[in-house]
């Protein structure tokens, strides 16, 4: 009988193209990888992978199962998930991938959250960027995600997942308290559009919505620093280096030299949301996860 730990194994080494990517993503070594596809090659009697440079390719055979192990994974998850909702037992480990400001300020208590009310339930977070977390739950690397998108930026959202969206996080403009614009009670993009900035990296979500809020005035952002943190973001103006677009959610309280100033042209606003695969839906420790999450964002969300 084909093994389904190993067909999950091929299926990665597929997605990501290399035995370690797959590894990576499945939380196994290359090692226990590779020994399962030579156990799926010696039940099947044919090879499943080819060598390409560093990388490996599936053959066609490969490709061949492949094509129907998705289909049948997809079904053996729904099958379990209703097995365990039956029996109404909250036990087991989920991987949640999420993003930086939401594991401070939502994930961090919900943890704690969890521990009470279903103690036998694990919650492994790891810090994704939404477009990448997205894709480790459609493609079963992860559980759950805890995602944001800036309105109107989208963020595409495969069928096969369920979404919740938790509220609205708001992003403020940072000044140094001696920026002119630091006793305004709001501001307009108009208003900083000339500014020295510091963003996070190109290519992120918030780096997109920074140079689009920009570009809709016919202007494009003067980045100055670029940092991953944003906590680094306030270090810079309160040093007077830069003006930021830092969120509310897990911000925290900043230090005396930096003003928050609203920005209301456009409104800098994100959706905060959950997603899953539907084939989990019917599994308990996933639902006490997600009202766990959910009743953290509740604080915070508007």
């Amino acid at each position: 009988m084909i093994d389904p730990i190993a067909l999950r194994s091929l299926v990665a080494v597929e997605r990501h193209g290399s035995v370690g990517a797959a590894a990576a993503s499945l939380d196994y070594t290359p090692s226990a990888v590779s020994q399962q596809i030579k156990r799926l090659e010696a039940q099947t009697g044919v090879a499943l992978l080819e060598r390409q440079g560093r990388g490996v390719l599936l053959t066609e055979a490969g490709r061949t199962l492949t094509e129907s192990a998705r289909d049948l994974l997809a079904e053996m998850e729904r099958l379990e998930s209703r097995v365990l909702g039956a029996s109404g037992d909250a036990v087991g480990t989920l991987r949640l991938a999420t993003f930086a400001t939401a594991y401070r300020g939502i994930v961090v208590r919900a943890i704690g959250r969890l521990r009470t009310a279903a103690p036998e339930v694990v919650l492994r977070p790891d810090e994704i960027d939404p477009w990448d977390a997205v894709d480790a739950v459609a493609s079963g690397s992860h559980d759950l995600a805890l995602v944001h998108n800036w309105e109107p930026l989208p963020l595409a959202i495969p069928d096969h997942l369920e979404v919740r969206h938790l509220g609205r996080d708001r992003a403020d403009v940072l000044v140094h308290r001696d920026h002119p614009l630091a006793g305004r009670t709001t501001v307009t993009v108009h208003d900083v559009a000339d500014e020295r900035w510091v963003s996070v990296a190109p290519g992120s979500i918030c780096h997109q919505w920074l140079q689009k809020m920009c570009s809709d005035v016919g202007r494009s952002p003067r980045i100055a620093h670029v940092a991953l943190e944003f906590a680094t973001h306030v270090a810079l103006v309160g040093q007077g280096e830069a003006i930021a677009l830092v969120p509310r959610l897990g911000r925290g309280p900043l230090p005396s030299d930096v003003v928050a100033v609203p920005i209301v042209d456009p409104v800098s606003e994100r959706t905060v949301s959950l997603v899953w695969r539907r084939t989990m839906t019917d599994r308990p420790a996933l639902g006490a996860a997600v009202e766990a999450l959910a009743a953290e964002g509740s604080r915070d969300l508007a």
